[in-house]
């Protein structure tokens, strides 16, 4: 008699606490389910964006800015910049600019056979034949800035070697051999947003020298 009791006092225990029990299974569900949530957010983080990487000067090319830097007294660091910011040193193609610039160091013709030749007017692509615009002669009867800095009797727009000691020229006889870089390269292109560009990568290059 009394283990009947104590069943039946128990089997009203449980009727009393499963009420309880059904509201906490939902709480714990959701409970759980918010950690989880949160648990995947935390893994699906998006990584930190890694600053690009600066773009090495090729190393075969570092011989022909110091050449030029000790006939002209640029800045081999600073001819790099140019070069770097102009094509990135010579893998853009075409290296045709908009607006007429030809070469690695996109000269505009004009700039580099002289602005006195007949053809020359407006933004300085000019109407030059082939021969004349490689003609050392030539490019200085019209005072442009066009180097043969290889021997071969021409001045080659096109050519990096001839393209550089051109860029060094230029730049040397607009300030830059005096130390004025900032004038030198305004007058290279007309922009100040071009010329902070090519004095980021210069002191990045001369720090990495």
């Amino acid at each position: 008699m009394k283990k009947a009791t104590k069943k039946k006092h128990q089997k009203h225990k449980l009727k009393k606490q499963s009420p309880l029990l059904i509201l906490l299974i939902p709480i714990v569900i959701i409970t759980a389910y918010i950690i989880l949530q949160n648990k995947e957010q935390v893994q699906e983080k998006p990584p930190k964006k890694q600053e690009p990487k600066v773009q090495l000067v090729p190393t075969q090319y570092l011989p022909i800015y110091k050449a030029a830097e000790k006939k002209y007294g640029v800045p081999w660091y600073v001819l790099a910049a140019h070069h770097r910011v102009e094509t990135r040193f010579s893998t853009m193609d075409p290296m045709i600019s908009p607006v007429g610039a030809e070469g690695p160091m996109q000269f505009m013709p004009c700039t580099f056979v002289g602005w006195s030749h007949p053809t020359c007017t407006g933004k300085g692509v000019g109407n030059i034949p082939e021969k004349e615009k490689e003609d050392p002669v030539v490019i200085h009867k019209y005072g442009g800035y066009g180097v043969d800095a290889n021997g071969d009797g021409k001045a080659d727009i096109w050519n990096l070697e001839d393209a550089v000691f051109s860029a060094a020229n230029y730049l040397s006889q607009n300030g830059a051999a005096e130390g004025n870089l900032k004038e030198a390269i305004y007058s290279y292109n007309h922009s100040d947003d071009y010329v902070n560009e090519v004095l980021h990568y210069a002191r990045l290059y001369k720090k990495d020298e």
